[in-house]
C-alpha cells in the first residue's frame, strides 16, 4: 500500500466514523424533541403525595453521631429521613423542627413524636426543598424522646 492510498484510507475511516456520529447525534436531538425531559417537581399543594413523611436530620450542637442516632429514632417510629448530616453552626441550644412545604400539621407530628414542644415548631416553606420537614437537633438533645 503506498503512502497516498493510505492516506485516502484514514480519510474514508475518519469520514465514515464522523458520519456515523453525526447521524447518532441527529437521532438523540430528534428523541429529545419528541420525548421531552419530564421536570420533577413538588407540586403546589401543601398535601403529602403518600402518607409517609419525609424528613431531614440536622445536628445543631455538635456531638459526634447525634443526627445519626436521631435519624434511627425518627425512622422507627415511621418517617421517611431523606437525609441526615450537621446544621450549618453547632450553637444550637434548643432543639427544632422547621417545616419546608406548609403543611405545619406534619411538622408537629415530627415534633412530637421526639418531643419538641410545638414552639418550637417554625415555618420556612422552601420550593428548593423535596422534604416536608427539617428537625434540628439542639444542645437539649438528652432531654428529648430516646
Amino acid at each position: 500500500m503506498t503512502h497516498k492510498q493510505s492516506s485516502h484510507y484514514l480519510l474514508h475511516a475518519a469520514l465514515g466514523f464522523l458520519s456515523v456520529l453525526l447521524f447518532v447525534l441527529l437521532v438523540a436531538l430528534i428523541t429529545r424533541l419528541v420525548y421531552p425531559r419530564i421536570i420533577t417537581e413538588r407540586s403546589d399543594s401543601s398535601e403529602l403525595i403518600s402518607e409517609v413523611i419525609q424528613i431531614e436530620v440536622l445536628n445543631g450542637c455538635g456531638v459526634p453521631g447525634l443526627a445519626t442516632r436521631f435519624t434511627n429514632i425518627l425512622r422507627s417510629n415511621g418517617f421517611d429521613v431523606v437525609s441526615s448530616g450537621n446544621f450549618e453552626s453547632f450553637d444550637i441550644t434548643e432543639s427544632l423542627v422547621i417545616d419546608r412545604n406548609g403543611n405545619m400539621d406534619n411538622a408537629r407530628e415530627v415534633a412530637r413524636s421526639i418531643g419538641i414542644p410545638e414552639n418550637r415548631v417554625l415555618q420556612e416553606i422552601s420550593p428548593d426543598f423535596y422534604l416536608d420537614a427539617t428537625v434540628v437537633i439542639g444542645s437539649d438533645y438528652e432531654s428529648l424522646n430516646q
